[in-house]
């Protein structure tokens, strides 16, 4: 077992979790990726994902599958939910950073991580 700090990035494979990943390496962490499929229409993103955690050497890469009917039919998974012109935007899951993160820290306490990183894009 290493000396070093365990750290959990959450790892969609887009731009702003992959520099959250190369940073937090950068920082010597002992990196465990966390993925999830949850049936997003950008699932190329979750190929990207695997590849950058094969490219920055995580210790392990954890693709979580979670039902999308938990998000209502959102857009990003394909669903049928249209928002209007005073609602949230059409890229809007309900929650799912919350999902994702209770994920996460369940993760870091069986592994003993004391960071989880993620990179939300704003």
């Amino acid at each position: 077992m290493s000396d070093r700090a365990r750290a959990i990035v959450l790892l969609s494979g887009g731009l702003d979790s992959a520099t959250v990943l190369a940073l937090t390496r950068r920082q010597g962490f002992e990196v465990f990726a966390l993925s999830f499929d949850y049936g997003q229409r950008h699932r190329v993103e979750l190929d990207a994902a695997r590849r950058l955690a094969e490219h920055f050497g995580v210790e392990q890469h954890l693709v979580v599958r979670i039902d999308a009917s938990v998000f209502g039919g959102a857009v990003l998974t394909g669903g049928g939910r249209r928002f209007g012109p005073d609602s949230a935007p059409p890229t809007y899951v309900p929650a799912r950073n919350t999902l994702f993160l209770a994920h996460a820290l369940a993760w870091a306490e069986v592994l003993g991580a004391s960071d989880v990183f993620l990179g939300p894009n704003a």
